[in-house]
């Protein structure tokens, strides 16, 4: 028979909604990235290497010029260090990019950029695989800090795009 999940005592929620984090609060949906709030955490296991992957295959923007709508998929990997990147922060910062005009290649680096600066990681790389729009598909990646030593990270997992041939 499967454990029951562990519960936070209830000081550990009373301190959660007490600590300005989103998690476990009703909160309203961001209308733009500079709007949203990207929470951390303390990483329970600062004294480990390991990496974090996030996959946003739904990613959605609008083109700066037409207005017209990009999708595509992300997929950020993180090595931690004193800090977590909390996963709903998370998607309602990626979300606020629905109404969001800017190029493939600005609002990749800008989302691996503000992920860095918020919880500094000792490793980060972001992914942008960018569906095809006038028939040319555009990939952006961008990283910042180093792979430990030993760390093995996995393929992003993201096939090239390609067409016939």
């Amino acid at each position: 028979m499967p454990e029951k999940p562990r519960k936070l005592p209830r000081s550990a929620g009373s301190a959660l909604k007490s600590s300005g984090l989103q998690l476990g609060q009703a909160v309203e949906w961001p209308d733009r990235p500079d709007q949203a709030k990207l929470d951390r955490v303390p990483n329970p296991q600062s004294d480990t290497d390991y990496v974090v992957r996030f996959t946003a295959p739904e990613f959605t923007s609008l083109c700066p010029v037409t207005g017209q709508p990009d999708f595509a998929h992300l997929v950020i990997d993180y090595v931690p260090g004193r800090w977590l990147l909390e996963s709903k922060s998370l998607k309602l910062f990626v979300a606020s990019f629905r109404n969001h005009g800017a190029f493939h290649e600005d609002c990749t680096v800008m989302i691996g950029k503000r992920i860095a600066t918020e919880i500094k990681p000792k490793f980060l790389r972001i992914g942008g695989y960018w569906y095809p729009r006038g028939g040319i598909p555009i990939d952006v990646f961008w990283q910042t800090g180093r792979l430990p030593k030993g760390m093995w990270v996995p393929e992003q997992g993201v096939a090239p795009y390609r067409g016939r041939g």
